[in-house]
Formats: C-alpha cells, structure tokens, sequence
C-alpha cells in the first residue's frame, strides 16, 4: 500500500467513525473531509471542491425545495386521509393501503419529508382506529424507504451513484431504471409488513399519547424515589392503581377515580398510598417502561416516576410517600420544580428534532429556550433511552426526542424556531393550501420531461424548484429552509472522497485483495458480497458514505473480471437503501423511533427477516434484470 493510499484510508476510517459516533456535527465532518483532501496533496483544491458544483449535489438541492412544496400544500396527506377511509378500522387494510401511496410518494420525493408529514397523520388515524402508532410508524418509515429504491431520484444515495458512475466513464442511470426492483423489494416489504408486523412489532403506547389522554386540569411532573419511600418494593400498578373491569363507569365517586394508562382503563382507589395520582411512565437506568410494562415492574429506589394529579394531590404524595420533585433544564441550568409551582399548569408535549434542524450539534444551553420562549427540559430520549443526567454536555442529533415544559403558545413557537416536530394531532405539523394542484402538476411535468427529453434532470429540477416558488406553493424562507445542510455536505464530501479513491488506487487494491481472496468466483458471488456488505454498513453509517466505499471498487471489479458495472452498481445502491435493522441507518427509521415508542431492538426483530429476504431477492433478480456479461 503507497502512502498516498494509506493517508486516504486514514482520512476515509477517521470520516466514518465521527459521521458515526457524531462526537461532532456530520455537518463539520464533511468540511473537514474535503480539506482533509486538498490539505494532503490527494486532490487539487478545484478537486477537492468539486462535490459543491457538482449535478448531484445541485438535483439534491432541488428535490428538497420541490419535496417541501409538496409537503407545504399537504398534496400527501389529502390523499392518505382519502385513501384511510376505505380501511373501514382495519389494521391491514390501513397498512394496504399505506403501502401503496406513501411508496408511490417516496418514488418521486424525499422520503424524509413524507414521514415528517404522515407521522401526524397516521397518528391521529390510529386513534380514530384504536391502533397502537408503534403497529404503524416503523411500517411508515419501510414503506417510504423501500419507495424510494423505484426511481433514480427517490433518494439522494441513487443520485450520488448515479453521479460516480458518470463520472467514471459510464452511461449513468435512467430515472425509471430502478423501477423493476424497486417495484419488488417494495411489494415484498408491503406484504411482509402487513402479515407480520402485528406478530414483531411492539403493542408499546408512546408518552406523547398518555399525556395527551390525561385531564387538561391535571399537572404532569417527575419524581425520584428515595431510599425511605414505601414505594421501595412494590409493584408499580398496584402501588398506584387496580385494573377495573373492561365495562366503562358512568359515574365517579369520591372513593374512586377512572384513570388511562397506554390501552387498558384504570380504577384507582384514593387511599394515602394512591393519595389520586396517575403513574404514566417509570424511568430505571434509562430505560422507559409504560402500560403494561409496569403491572410486574418491582420500583426501586432513584426510580424516576412520571405522575399527574391536580397539585394537591401531588403535594399530599410527595409528603406520604418519601418521593421528592426531580430537577429540569432551564437551558444551562439545573432549577428545582417548587411546590408552589404546581399551582400553574403548563403542558408537557414530546418534540422531535428533524434532520434540518438547527439544534442538531447543539448543548440545550445554546438554544435559549427558557430564556427566548420560557421553556424548560424534562429529559431526552435518544435511541428509544431517556437520559436524564449530563443533558448539558450532550449534543442534539437528529432524532432526539425532547421532553418540554412550557406555555402552550411558546411550545409551539420554539418548535417551529428550531424544526421541531411535535407528537400530537393532525392540524400542527401540516400548512395547508389551496396550491396542491400546481405543487403536483409541477413534480409530474419534472418527471415527465426527464422521462420523455434528453434534458438532463439537474436542469429541470432546478427548473421545478424556481416554479415552486414562482407560483406561491412555497415561499423563498421555506425553500432555503428545506435545504437540509446534513444531506448536502456529506454529498459535498463524498464526490471528491469517490475521486480520491479512483486517483490514489485505493479502489483497485480492494480488487486485487477481494479476488485474490476469492480467486474466479462466480460473479453472481460477487453481486450478492456487495449488497450484503453495502446492506450491513449502511445499518451504522449513512448510505452516501456507503456509497463512496462501495462504488469505485464494483466499477474496478468489473473493469478486471470484463463484467458489466451496472448490475454491482444496482447491488450497492439497493443494499445500501435498504436500512431496515437499526434506528440510526436512515434518518426516518430515527425519525419515527420517539412518536412510537420504539426501542432499538424493535428495529433488529422486524427489520432482520425481511433484511435476508430482500439480500436474496436481489441476488436472484438483479442478474436477470441486468446481466452481468
């Protein structure tokens, strides 16, 4: 190995391990990549630079503004409500017919967009139906991913392949190419997800829906369990509340009260041990238990509880019980919850962090949401793990579910500020319009003309993105703010990372290593070795960075054995988009984690199964799709 070729691995090793473990933003990591690059004489400044003129970069640009005109209109969730009511209630037939527009949406939008959209949608449909959200987000979040394999600018990991193999001499890709698979791996998913998503995934009700079920008189807060506490040993149901029977109770008493806890109903006796309170949720070493979780949980001592009741309640409670207030995050601050303050009810709602927003690298100090909106921090949620100690050194990721406190107005206000989603109904998260039909006839004439013209689709999505704007969909401030800076960057980086690999050698050592360790193989060995690798890499890193791995290798690979390139390129890309097993692999698998309640295990046993399905579809159907010789 030259030395040239070791400081490229150095630079390559160093990138995928901070885009990783995001010690710093992926934003800062891309930066660096590139002047990682011309700083070590790999590239020429103009080379290394390269990845901020390049087409795929300037398509990706434009697909957000136009995704976002067509989010803006609520062009998707017009049609997905429409489309609900033929479910009739039915589970399956919600997930049917889910699995058929929210794919059909990803072919031809960022997906990212799409989940942001429906998650609210599909939320307020599950209550309508009585259906858990954690039976329909991770199926959300499949179907739009697995919809995004259909066409060439589904996702910006195509466009970016597509961009390296142009830039290697190929012919590129049609946007219509992926179709015959992606088609497939969509049906397959589709039918996987409605007959067994019942059995693998998790009948679990997210925080945001048992807070949203509690009276609007009562007052939500955090306790700790002290080492005295009677509590110290008891179960948590029976602590707090018996299981009344199924029937509803017309009429309360002053001995009992009707509580919700997650799906079952709850007769809680006032005695000095209830003393009224409604428990929603036990925090133990960060791991969130809820609903029916908590009938066998034994409560221990520094067990952090979830609880309301009006605050007399509470103030009785914590007096009797040997519990005492927890603290919250009054930006760089801890402050103490007061008795006194539990006069004051403020709401408590669950926001996520989207991708875009500018909190992602953050410390919750900088943000200034006490200061600016009055709003203080209950706790994070990362990867399905409340944390709730040293929040003031940790830097926001997408993602990341906060906890806040506040009044209702400024809630809502920071949220919008800092692109925030918040957990709730249907009405907060979409802006609707009257400019649906334009949004919609401008994305099917971008299409169309890509299809039908030799006009190359940079030129025409960046057409469709001005048009978006012209015509009001979407004003100027929406369509910068759609651009999502992550996304960009790592594209920025990884065009210049791709040409490195080509210029230096590092791709063709990685053939002669791979075919000096599998000698003449059969090629179809060969295509299913990268889908797999490119398949189990992208459960950790971001699918771009996969890409620039995988891509000059299968195109030196080829050029050695006198393969065609284009059926390793497909194996890359759909392995690479087929993040199915981990929270962190794609950005709306992380996205959908805190609105339903998942953990990071949910993901492995639903998304394993079909993850070896679609390995072996692809190593069967690619061949034949596009031969090898």
């Amino acid at each position: 190995m030259t030395l040239e070729q070791s400081i490229l691995l150095l630079i390559l090793g160093s990138t995928t391990i901070l885009y990783a473990r995001r010690w710093i933003p992926p934003e800062a990591t891309s930066i660096l990549a590139v002047c990682g690059l011309a700083l070590t004489g790999l590239l020429s400044a103009s080379e290394a630079l390269a990845g901020f003129s390049s087409s795929a970069t300037l398509t990706v640009s434009a697909m957000f503004v136009l995704s976002a005109g067509l989010v803006r209109t609520g062009s998707l969730e017009a049609v997905t409500l429409q489309l609900a009511r033929f479910s009739r209630g039915s589970r399956r037939r919600l997930l049917v017919l889910l699995g058929i527009t929210v794919p059909a949406a990803s072919a031809f939008m960022n997906n990212t967009p799409v989940v942001v959209m429906l998650i609210p949608v599909i939320k307020s449909l599950g209550r309508q139906f009585k259906i858990r959200p954690s039976l329909l987000l991770i199926p959300l979040s499949y179907f739009a991913i697995l919809g995004g394999t259909i066409t060439l600018i589904g996702t910006s990991t195509n466009i970016l392949i597509d961009e390296l193999y142009r830039q290697s001499g190929g012919p590129g890709l049609g946007i219509f190419e992926f179709m015959p698979l992606g088609l497939a791996f969509t049906a397959i998913g589709v039918i996987y997800t409605v007959l067994f998503s019942r059995l693998l995934l998790p009948k679990r009700t997210p925080l945001a829906d048992l807070v949203s079920e509690r009276p609007k008189s009562a007052y939500l807060t955090e306790v700790v369990i002290e080492g005295r506490s009677k509590l110290v040993g008891e179960r948590a149901i029976q602590a707090f509340a018996q299981i009344a029977a199924p029937e509803p109770i017309s009429r309360q008493t002053h001995t009992s009260r009707h509580r919700r806890l997650g799906a079952g109903r709850i007769r809680q006796t006032v005695t000095e041990k209830s003393d009224g309170i409604e428990l929603i949720q036990v925090v133990r070493a960060g791991i969130i238990y809820r609903a029916e979780e908590l009938e066998s949980l034994l409560l221990r001592a520094d067990d952090l509880l979830m609880i309301s009741g009006d605050p007399k309640e509470i103030s009785l409670f914590l007096d009797s019980n040997g519990v005492r207030l927890t603290t919250v995050l009054e930006d760089n601050r801890r402050v103490s919850i007061d008795n006194t303050e539990l006069t004051f009810t403020e709401p408590v709602i669950e926001a996520v962090l989207l991708p875009d927003s500018p909190c992602n690298g953050r410390f919750i100090g900088e943000l200034g949401l006490a200061r600016d909106h009055g709003v203080r921090v209950m706790g994070i949620q990362r990867h399905g793990r409340q944390q709730l100690t040293g929040l003031r050194t940790m830097r926001l990721a997408s993602g990341d579910v906060l906890l806040l406190r506040g009044p209702q107005e400024e809630l809502h206000a920071a949220a919008k500020e800092g692109h925030l989603l918040i957990v709730e109904g249907v009405g907060q998260s979409i802006l609707r319009s009257a400019r649906n039909r334009q949004a919609i006839l401008i994305m099917v004439a971008v299409v169309a003309l890509a299809t039908l013209t030799p006009i190359p689709i940079v030129i025409l999505a960046l057409a469709g993105a001005a048009l978006m704007v012209i015509t009001q969909c979407l004003s100027l401030e929406d369509a910068l703010q759609s651009l999502d800076a992550n996304a960009l960057l790592v594209l920025v980086a990884a065009i210049p990372l791709g040409k490195a690999m080509e210029t230096t050698g590092l791709a063709q050592s990685a053939v002669d290593l791979l075919t000096n360790s599998i000698g003449s193989a059969n090629p179809i060995l060969f295509l299913s070795l990268f889908y797999l690798l490119a398949n189990i890499t992208a459960q950790i890193i971001s699918t771009k960075a996969v890409a620039v791995l995988f891509v000059p290798v299968a195109l030196n690979l080829a050029v050695s054995l006198g393969l065609n390139p284009t059926p390793l390129i497909m194996a890359i890309a759909f392995g690479a988009n087929a993040s199915l097993t981990t929270p962190i692999g794609h950005p709306v698998n992380t996205i959908v984690m805190g609105p339903g309640g998942y953990r990071f295990g949910d993901y492995l046993k639903i998304g394993l199964p079909l993850m070896i399905l679609l390995w072996l579809t692809a190593t069967l159907l690619i061949p034949i799709i596009w031969p090898l010789v």
